[in-house]
């Protein structure tokens, strides 16, 4: 089998959690990122995760191996750069199934943990999760992620504050029955952990259900701010609202959702919603469990979606953002793009190329205050496009319809007549197959 391997050796004085990166890509994949720049991204992930990156090779194949996901020939090499650059931690930029786990586990030695992007990404998630939604939400995707893969305690997960994957899992704890070794055990008990976790996430997602009806109540339209991690969604939000969100320059560096209340220009006030940054190859594990956090998005009148069209992979964050919203369900909403960092362009023509691209955007500096009084003309003139005025009679044995109507739309005007609920009012676009069979 042929293969192209590369090596980008850079150096490091801290001898504490140095880092390998290790990328591999299909020869016959012609779309989507570049392997280069994956793992440049690879890094930035790892030393927001507090590693240290010493080196990064990578190798091109014809097909993946099924046992340790790169060739043997590249296995052995690791072997070397693991013990020339001294490092302690090997991170793979595509996810390792348990069997090509454990088989790297055995060829690198105890003395050295092998990680893949998925569980970088939960490993930062369970740094940054600040309320306890966001800690059991962690704690659920980390251990329906380590729940197939438990070979040996991860104990890189030992520094980490928050549930009970973040301390190291359950190894050793617990009394065995006849003939059940300790890894049963530990799969005995992850497993009931993790019913436990989705009956409080449950709760949590019937808790967010109320306040979104009594937020309906009040008639206020709700924007998601979405966008890829580090994009600009929380200095956005700052800058509209006056919040006092976190911003950093590093990836994921806010998790957990904040809302906040913003008068638009025409005097209609309307909730902004941020919420956790999209990345490309988003663990599974990880939409799964923010399901109650990603129903803000799903529940939502308008999408805003921040790009950072500073960035070279401009466009592919963009997509990753679109196929994550695609993969929740979001697939009919209306969309305003923020074209953000303008501020850092040295060609303005840039800005509006990209124009061209999306119909509803505009060019903005979020940490300038550039423009955003045109975002939210824009935001008001999206919305209102949106809502449509109609007149239905719900029969009176579809309750339900009535209340998806004060619910999601805003009622001027309810009468009852002999033949049902005679409702007029707004509602947005997307809800108007639900009552065309009843409209008058």
């Amino acid at each position: 089998m042929s293969n192209q391997s590369g090596r980008n050796l850079v150096e490091t004085q801290s001898p504490v959690e140095r880092t390998l990166l290790v990328g591999a890509q299909l020869k016959s994949q012609r779309q989507g990122w570049e392997l280069e720049d994956s793992l440049i991204e690879l890094g930035q992930l790892a030393r927001t995760a507090g590693l240290e990156v010493a080196g990064q090779t990578w190798q091109r194949l014809d097909q993946y191996h099924p046992a340790t996901l790169i060739g043997s020939g590249k296995v052995e090499e690791l072997v070397e750069l693991r013990d020339d650059l001294d490092c302690s931690v090997i991170i793979f930029d595509d996810e390792l199934s348990p069997r090509q786990l454990r088989n790297l586990e055995e060829t690198m030695g105890d003395d050295v943990k092998i990680l893949d992007r998925t569980s970088l990404i939960l490993d930062i998630f369970a740094q940054h999760a600040r309320t306890r939604e966001g800690q059991l939400q962690v704690e659920l995707a980390q251990y329906q992620y380590r729940l197939p893969r438990l070979t040996r305690a991860w104990t890189h997960l030992a520094r980490q504050a928050g549930g009970g994957a973040a301390r190291g899992g359950t190894g050793g704890v617990g009394l065995r029955g006849p003939g059940e070794t300790q890894l049963e055990v530990d799969r005995r008990l992850i497993s009931r952990r993790i019913a436990q976790i989705e009956d409080e996430l449950e709760q949590v997602r019937r808790h967010r259900a109320l306040h979104r009806r009594q937020r309906r109540r009040m008639a206020l339209p709700v924007v998601a701010i979405v966008g890829y991690t580090n994009a600009g969604k929380s200095t956005l939000l700052n800058a509209l609202s006056g919040a006092d969100v976190l911003v950093a320059d590093k990836l994921f560096a806010t998790l957990d959702p904040t809302t906040r209340r913003v008068e638009l220009p025409g005097g209609r006030e309307i909730l902004f919603s941020d919420t956790v940054g999209f990345i490309q190859k988003l663990p599974t594990q990880l939409v799964a469990a923010f399901r109650a956090t990603l129903e803000e998005i799903n529940e939502a009148d308008l999408i805003l979606h921040v790009v950072d069209i500073t960035h070279p992979r401009a466009k592919d964050q963009s997509d990753a953002v679109v196929e994550t919203l695609e993969e929740i369900g979001v697939v009919d909403r209306p969309t305003v793009v923020a074209l953000n960092k303008i501020d850092r362009l040295s060609d303005p023509r840039v800005a509006e190329e990209w124009q061209g691209e999306y119909s509803e955007s505009v060019a903005i500096s979020a940490a300038r205050g550039w423009h955003l009084d045109t975002l939210l003309e824009k935001v008001e003139e999206v919305l209102s496009a949106d809502l449509l005025y109609i007149t239905v009679r719900v029969p009176y044995n579809r309750g339900d319809l009535a209340a998806l109507f004060h619910e999601h739309g805003t009622v001027s005007e309810t009468k009852h007549s002999a033949e049902g609920t005679i409702i007029k009012g707004l509602v947005a676009r997307r809800w108007l197959e639900q009552f065309r069979e009843y409209l008058i």
